[in-house]
């Protein structure tokens, strides 16, 4: 076994469940995941190398051929689109000498699209490796190149001032954090977290997890699950370990408000977790990070170092004895299906994320077959809040059923595009008025997963878990945008996040971008409005997990609330055998290319 190799395995401490940080270390040495290192591995973790190579295949950012010296991913949301993207990406392909998908002829760049890097707020935006650029212009992109090309470094063009990348004053100068409103709730200043972990110290964890319950907080993941009954669930489950998980995959396009939770109070998140585990009684927590925020990494890393040095983490936290537990970042490696929590718990096993069947749920059965409590980053923010205060305040706020404020992710045709905290019970039109849209014809509430709102005909509906559910993402489209193409684009993202385990998502989301690309070609009657209409209900109904089931939503929900957009554009049928929408030519040409290949065989 090679020295760099042995000394990647010696710092993961050679543990299955380290494979993804492993392949990570692997790849910043070599530049890519090199077949030949793979037996190395195998033998240590006690894997075949296969089982090694399912896991590294599975995920967007790791690459098994080299991939340049500098590798850069452009995201390529429906928001960028908007703003300039495509200037950016021919300014790139021209600057490196690259094409998307591969690297230029010296091996010096690759370029690669990716979906949402969680700054929708402001793109055109990108990652170099661990540093990200922002408000791109093609200007910009001539610069950053003829500064990489020179031998300056990626992080010596985004921080010139040498800043540390540990400090919140480094994480400002590449990313701005755009917090537009203070409610309550959230980015409240300072807190006393040697008073407040006092405060829960001195309740039984029963008290913790009643005062949750009171609250009635839900949630802020998406499913709006009551947080107090999953915690307690975990608590009463028999185990002699247990686990707290923090989601900070945050995937959906559109949705950036964890980022900003984790750069303005990460230690409020972290306390959050703290009493999650003084209330379940768990010795170790995790932190899933999305890979796309690699550069909040060592910033966290400080925060977490600066609970323990306080006596807030750790062994015998707050002075009392058997109260120990720590938390680890766990860094993802790209895939959306990770924000799943069962894929996100095979993830940090060190496995594909692919979603485990359910039941058993994760408060029964999750990180390596232990009771687990998966809560997304605003959910502990609110938490550690709420024993702050105390669950009437929380509950005075909000509606009976959607207590509290949430935050929203604003982005699209906006003047002030950033983080909102809002109360629920909120209007679509309070909140549009407020971000500064002007000319606004749809929404897309929760990003593509959730649904698209008239805002015309929604316009005094109310945010709440009674009304229009949110979990955060708020996209705005006026009434110059084509609403047929953002619906194909945001189906092409389901398309390439399926994880493929399934046939009806696998397959059926690829059917459903094939009619949506037939309706604006024009080329669709009808029938094949009625086939996406059943054809969605069926991957919802059958899929496995949450992708699936949610994946249908862009056509169906603007289908329902703009129907226009897709009848204008339907052929009428002819009295004939064969539908509009099908391609005889193109069908026939399969026909005369496999007789082309069988004649060649022949010949040989």
């Amino acid at each position: 076994m090679s020295g760099d190799i042995k000394a990647i395995l010696e710092r993961n401490g050679s543990e299955r469940t380290r494979l993804i940080d492993i392949l990570w270390d692997v790849q910043h040495l070599y530049g890519h995941i090199p077949d030949e290192v793979l037996p190395q591995l195998a033998d240590e973790l006690n894997l075949s190398p296969l089982d090694i190579l399912e896991t590294a295949s599975f995920y967007h950012f790791f690459h098994r051929k080299p991939s340049g010296k500098y590798r850069i991913y452009l995201s390529d949301t429906v928001i960028a689109k908007m703003n300039g993207y495509q200037a950016v990406h021919d300014s790139l392909e021209r600057e490196t000498g690259a094409r998307f998908g591969g690297t230029d002829k010296t091996g010096m760049f690759g370029l690669f699209e990716t979906p949402c890097i969680g700054l929708s707020d402001q793109e055109p935006a990108m990652l170099i490796d661990n540093v990200v650029f922002t408000r791109l212009r093609p200007g910009t992109i001539v610069d950053i190149i003829t500064q990489l090309r020179q031998g300056r470094s990626p992080e010596d063009i985004a921080n010139p001032a040498g800043l540390p990348s540990d400090d919140v004053a480094y994480v400002d100068g590449v990313v701005e954090s755009n917090v537009r409103t203070k409610g309550p709730v959230f980015f409240r200043g300072l807190t006393d977290y040697g008073r407040l972990l006092e405060l829960c110290l001195a309740l039984r964890p029963e008290q913790i997890i009643d005062r949750i319950i009171e609250s009635k907080l839900r949630g802020r993941g998406g499913a709006g699950f009551s947080t107090g009954l999953k915690w307690q669930l975990c608590r009463t489950a028999v185990s002699d370990d247990k686990y707290i998980i923090c989601n900070a995959d945050e995937g959906e396009p559109g949705t950036f408000k964890d980022r900003v939770l984790l750069t303005r109070s990460p230690k409020k998140v972290f306390m959050g977790m703290i009493i999650a585990a003084r209330a379940i009684g768990s010795r170790n927590g995790i932190l899933y990070l999305r890979w796309e925020y690699i550069y909040l990494k060592d910033y966290l890393e400080r925060q977490l170092q600066e609970l323990r040095d306080e006596g807030l983490l750790g062994a015998r936290i707050g002075g009392q004895s058997g109260f120990d537990f720590d938390i680890r970042i766990q860094m993802g490696a790209g895939a959306y299906i990770c924000g799943d929590e069962s894929a996100l718990i095979e993830s940090c096993e060190g496995k594909r994320g692919t979603p485990r069947v359910k039941p058993p749920f994760p408060v029964q059965e999750g990180y390596l077959g232990k009771p687990t409590c998966v809560n997304n980053v605003e959910t502990f923010a609110a938490a550690a809040r709420i024993m702050e205060e105390g669950p009437n305040w929380f509950r005075a706020l909000g509606t009976p059923e959607s207590t509290g404020t949430r935050l929203l992710s604003v982005a699209g045709d906006c003047s002030r595009p950033g983080i909102y905290e809002v109360e629920w019970g909120v209007t679509l039109n309070e909140v549009l008025t407020t971000v500064g849209a002007r000319d606004a014809r749809a929404v897309q509430i929760s990003g593509p997963s959730g649904q698209c709102v008239s805002v015309a005909e929604d316009g005094e509906r109310r945010m709440a878990y009674e009304d229009i559910s949110c979990n955060g993402a708020f996209t705005i489209f006026n009434t110059e945008r084509d609403l047929l193409e953002i619906v194909k684009d945001f189906m092409q993202f389901f398309v390439d996040e399926s994880c493929g385990i399934c046939v009806p998502c696998r397959v059926g989301n690829i059917d459903l971008h094939k009619k949506v690309e037939l309706v604006i070609a024009g080329k669709a009657c009808q029938k094949d409005l009625d086939d996406v209409v059943s054809w969605g209900a069926l991957v919802k109904k059958t899929s496995r997990c949450g992708l699936g089931a949610t994946s249908p939503n862009p056509i169906l929900t603007t289908l329902d609330k703009f129907p226009e957009i897709y009848t204008k554009r339907l052929r009428k049928q002819k009295k004939e055998a064969l539908l509009l929408s099908f391609d005889l030519d193109a069908a026939l040409g399969g026909y005369e290319k496999a007789l082309e290949g069988l004649a060649k065989e022949e010949i040989k």
